[in-house]
């Protein structure tokens, strides 16, 4: 069966947006990465047909040669191995060239975390006196109360809101529903949001959500990492801070503070534990950095 590149990455992203029900985030980082591979096998001329392991290899170092980093290589190994495991199930691409194919190994990697000192400078950049500002302070404070992710913060919408019992509700990873405790101060804050910042962002409109830019639509992913990028460098911090940032800060703040390990997990949203004990790696060594810091003879 010959079927073009183009049309069996079309065909792909059906199947694993209607059969698989994976989320829009996925859907596109798997989009991303087999359209660099197609236009790979364009740009050699080669067929669907042709690829085999050493195809798949030359590709993968052609990777490493513009400097893409391991973490990309592996997650290009990992959408390749779907892909492919897929066309193979289809009986498109045989033998499957993915299968001699190892990633290379995930070099540990620890996330940038901002301290509690470095969290009320960015706080304290807003000036609070433009719906903007208003709506910035509001957003920071959100974001570090509650430890959600970008998506799931620009998606926030007003029925998630459950402010006189100190909650909110979100949809995660895999469409997993969670409730999550918000403080008493950005409670507040979104309290002061509601009323005076968002009616005049909104400019006469209706919006479902929260978080809105300043022509009274929904914040984008992009909108709120600019927005974090700004007041970063207005602070004067000079960690390589992204929304994600904030998000590290909660869970290891409240790791740090003596929180179980478990309630973190929940917290987060993490389906495996494993994924939330890296952030017991950022404690110790933050621990191992007051200790040198302060001991007399560290």
């Amino acid at each position: 069966m010959t079927q073009t590149i183009n049309l069996a990455i079309a065909d792909y992203l059906h199947y694993i947006r209607i059969e698989r029900g994976l989320s829009d985030n996925t859907i596109n980082s798997y989009r991303q990465d087999l359209t660099q591979f197609g236009a790979y096998l364009t740009a050699e001329k080669l067929s669907l047909e042709a690829v085999d392991h050493v195809v798949v290899l030359a590709w993968l170092n052609q990777l490493r040669l513009a400097g893409k980093s391991n973490n990309s290589v592996i997650r290009m190994v990992t959408s390749l191995r779907k892909f492919f495991g897929y066309l193979a199930q289809e009986k498109i691409v045989l033998p499957n060239p993915m299968r001699d194919i190892k990633p290379p190994k995930k070099a540990t990697h620890l996330p940038a975390v901002l301290s509690v000192a470095e969290i009320d400078a960015l706080l304290a950049v807003p000036t609070d006196t433009t719906p903007l500002d208003i709506r910035n302070r509001t957003l920071i404070e959100v974001m570090y109360a509650t430890g959600l992710r970008v998506s799931e913060l620009v998606n926030l919408k007003l029925s998630d809101l459950h402010l006189q019992l100190g909650l909110i509700q979100t949809v995660g990873k895999g469409d997993k529903e969670r409730i999550i405790p918000i403080g008493e101060v950005a409670a507040d804050w979104l309290t002061r949001y509601f009323a005076s910042s968002r009616l005049a962002l909104l400019k006469g409109k209706d919006s479902p959500y929260v978080f809105l830019n300043d022509r009274g639509e929904q914040l984008t992913r992009q909108g709120v990492w600019k927005i974090i990028k700004k007041l970063v460098a207005e602070a004067g911090i000079t960690k390589d801070v992204s929304p994600h940032t904030l998000r590290h800060s909660f869970a290891t703040h409240i790791l740090e503070n003596g929180a179980d390990l478990r309630i973190v997990q929940e917290l987060l949203g993490h389906a495996d534990i494993s994924t939330t004990q890296i952030y017991t790696h950022i404690s110790k060594k933050r621990l191992s950095e007051v200790y040198d810091q302060y001991h007399p003879r560290a």
